[in-house]
């Protein structure tokens, strides 16, 4: 009886069947949380931070060395490489400071270095001393009774080889306290320098030492 009923109703319970199916699927679908839609936004610039912020410094060079050339009354007379910024006491003490015959209170110890300058201590008693500052990108005279004053270059400051004096040729380059007498022996002896090459002919005066002093000297 039951297979004749269902034989007789099988379209009937096939659409019921499927109208549940299509319900259920329906139910189910609507039951589905929306789907966010997807939205791009811009990359921001990120802020700086605390150390960003803070711009950095520019470097600086590092100031080069002066060289200077110290004479005279010190231990040891010779080029010296000291810190841009050094004053003179610096290159003296670089020189092995005053010795016993010094005249310290003469030089203005306080004046700041410059580049390729000539510092010469004078003695006690020294009758003509040269400048005790000379040379360099400034030139500079100073002397502690003028009260450091500064004054533009001295254009008698070079030496006539005939005429000068023990003390004057000791404050050239390289030309020391018993160099500087054979220079005035070699003078007495020939009656007199004829050119400045010819200081070449004093024992102890060679090329070198005549290139740092030939500006320096004359014969006139």
């Amino acid at each position: 009886m039951n297979s004749t009923w269902l034989d007789q109703h099988r379209s009937l319970v096939f659409g019921v069947l499927s109208l549940l199916a299509i319900g259920g699927a329906g139910i189910f679908y609507w039951n589905q949380p929306a789907d966010n839609p997807i939205e791009i936004l811009p990359v921001e610039a990120a802020a700086p931070t605390a150390t960003e912020a803070v711009s950095t410094p520019t470097p600086t060079a590092t100031p080069a060395p002066v060289r200077v050339y110290v004479t005279g009354a010190v231990a040891r007379s010779d080029v010296y490489f000291l810190p841009a910024g050094s004053i003179i006491k610096d290159a003296i003490e670089s020189a092995g400071g005053f010795t016993e015959e010094a005249d310290p209170e003469r030089i203005n110890q306080a004046l700041e270095l410059q580049d390729q300058q000539q510092i010469h201590i004078p003695r006690r008693d020294e009758a003509s001393p040269p400048p005790p500052v000379q040379g360099g990108a400034a030139v500079i005279v100073a002397d502690s009774r003028s009260s450091g004053a500064i004054s533009a270059p001295d254009t008698g400051s070079i030496i006539n080889l005939n005429t000068a004096t023990l003390e004057q040729l000791d404050g050239l380059p390289g030309v020391g306290p018993a160099i500087a007498q054979r220079i005035i022996d070699y003078r007495d002896s020939v009656g007199g320098f004829s050119s400045i090459d010819e200081i070449t002919q004093v024992s102890g005066i060679g090329t070198a030492t005549f290139d740092k002093i030939k500006a320096l000297i004359t014969v006139n």
